[in-house]
């Protein structure tokens, strides 16, 4: 950050993430989005990675038709414009490489004008990771000294077309971008320059989503292969003597049984960054997913509350955790009030579940006790047996059932309900992402409370008529079945492990 006179203003980073690829993204990479203090962010940026980022970071999508102008990169530009003059840190992230198709020109130039320090941290661009996917090369001692990447989708305002002459002739590799709808287009104009129509073609749609699609064709057929089979875009075409496959891509259908999610796609609603345990599991039995929160975590409406209870922390038998959220709440401002597990005196710590255990175990914290029932019944009844007319701290949601404190009151306990996150729902689903979903053909929805239920029926019902469906619970059961869409199956216990395996007995239990 710099000063212009005396208004701060912050840095914009270009940060490239490759497709599907998060693992991938250099360290100052990571340390850009870790600093950062909003992310703008293309439609194409793997979930996984907006997963990854802190939940204070503000994110800001900016989808293909944001700017219905005739420069969407020049607006996109004085967007980030505004968000640094205000003294932010802020990484424009952008699906692939920010130097490959990808506007940069246009989004700089504002900047530039603005006086505002930019830094460009390179990703790896969609040729390379379709190519990759695909296990193709694009470069071969034998068959192929270059490559050169061509869009297949040009600007009408450009002066000059691509010379389709000039690369017809290139004894290397072409990777086309945006080539999908104007497949008929290039063909004829490479195959009219001479490019023989025998020359292979590989096709990667969709590089590494769950969806994703590998396929081969020819320079001749393949105009004919697009109008046949849709390829959905995002796709890079490979043309050249390295695109032909060595091999048929490997079909689902030869998997082990073993994998019993195999070809399965399963969506996960939990919040941002909430949902890896999950995604590991069903990665785990050969499945993959597609993260969309449909509610959001966030701060109580004060802190008052929770600080205050944090100061008198010692003076409770016990100090309840009702999820991860409470636990990471509780962490934090007992850290920033320069406090830490001394604060807590001789109060003894709860947790509902394993995650919550995990959880308070990874911020220093013993955990005294979990209920064998993971349900706000099962730890009343364990607290109960604990102590009599005990002093209990309950940190929780404002969406919470109150079972848990009705129950421990009725015993005769001194119960203190404390509001340590609000849960609130997400409002709408872009098109986009509904478009992605329809695509890639869900076959699973997670759900994994109440109200992540509740707000999942109320923004994806008639999808979910067509999917099966996996609730975490009996309570969860009661709330889909109320709203019309009884579950396909129920864990045996509250956790991410028994939800993913009854999934998977289902999925044993049905063959196709």
């Amino acid at each position: 950050m710099h000063t212009n006179g005396t208004k701060t203003i912050g840095k914009v980073f270009f940060v490239g993430a490759g497709p599907g690829h998060p693992d991938l993204l250099t360290l100052r990479a990571w340390s850009c989005l870790r600093d950062a203090d909003v992310i703008v962010h293309d439609a194409l940026v793997p979930q996984e990675l907006l997963n990854a980022v802190t939940k204070t970071v503000e994110r800001v999508p900016v989808p293909r038709d944001a700017f219905n102008q005739h420069s969407p990169g020049e607006n996109a530009g004085h967007l980030l414009v505004r968000l640094a003059m205000s003294g932010r840190s802020v990484v424009r992230l952008k699906g692939g490489d920010p130097s490959v198709f990808a506007r940069l020109a246009e989004e700089l130039q504002p900047l530039r004008d603005a006086g505002i320090d930019i830094e460009i941290i390179p990703g790896v661009t969609a040729a390379l990771a379709a190519a990759a996917a695909a296990g193709v090369p694009l470069t071969s001692r034998s068959a192929a000294s270059s490559v050169t990447i061509l869009t297949g989708h040009e600007s009408g305002e450009k002066p000059e077309s691509v010379d389709f002459c000039s690369l017809a002739h290139l004894p290397g590799t072409l990777a086309i971008y945006m080539g999908v709808e104007q497949a008929d287009k290039w063909s004829k104009a490479l195959l009219a320059a001479g490019k023989p129509a025998s020359t292979p073609i590989t096709i990667v749609s969709r590089c590494s989503w769950p969806d994703q699609q590998i396929a081969v064709s020819s320079l001749g057929q393949c105009a004919a292969d697009f109008e046949l089979y849709r390829w959905p875009p995002p796709a890079v075409i490979i043309v050249g003597e390295v695109a032909q496959l060595p091999h048929e891509p490997v079909q689902i259908d030869s998997l082990p049984t073993v994998r019993p999610l195999a070809g399965r796609c399963v969506l996960i609603t939990r919040p941002a960054g909430q949902g890896e345990d999950l995604a590991s599991r069903v990665h785990a039995r050969g499945g993959e997913c597609f993260h969309l929160p449909t509610i959001r975590i966030a701060p109580p409406p004060s802190w008052t509350e929770i600080d205050a209870a944090i100061r008198s922390a010692a003076r409770f038998d016990w100090i309840v955790f009702a999820s991860t959220n409470s636990v990471h709440t509780f962490v934090t401002r007992l850290r920033s009030a320069g406090l830490d597990a001394r604060a807590l005196g001789t109060a003894r710590i709860a947790a509902i579940g394993p995650s919550t255990r995990q959880a308070l175990e990874q911020a220093g914290l013993a955990c005294d006790l979990m209920p064998e029932d993971y349900r706000s019944e099962g730890l009343a009844e364990a607290l109960d047996l604990t102590v009599r007319n005990g002093r209990f701290l309950l940190l929780q949601t404002d969406r919470s059932r109150e079972v848990l404190r009705r129950k421990l009151e009725a015993e005769g306990h001194s119960v203190s309900t404390v509001i340590a996150y609000t849960s609130q729902t997400v409002e709408m689903i872009d098109s986009l992402t509904l478009k992605a979903i329809d695509a890639m053909r869900v076959d699973w929805i997670t759900l994994t409370s109440s109200f992540i239920a509740r707000s999942a029926a109320g923004l994806l019902a008639e999808r979910m008529h067509t999917w099966r469906i996996a609730s975490m619970s009996s309570s969860i059961s009661a709330v889909l079945t109320q709203a019309g869409l009884p579950p396909t199956v129920e864990a045996a216990h509250a956790t991410a492990e028994s939800l993913v395996e009854a999934m998977a007995q289902w999925e044993l239990a049905h063959p196709e």
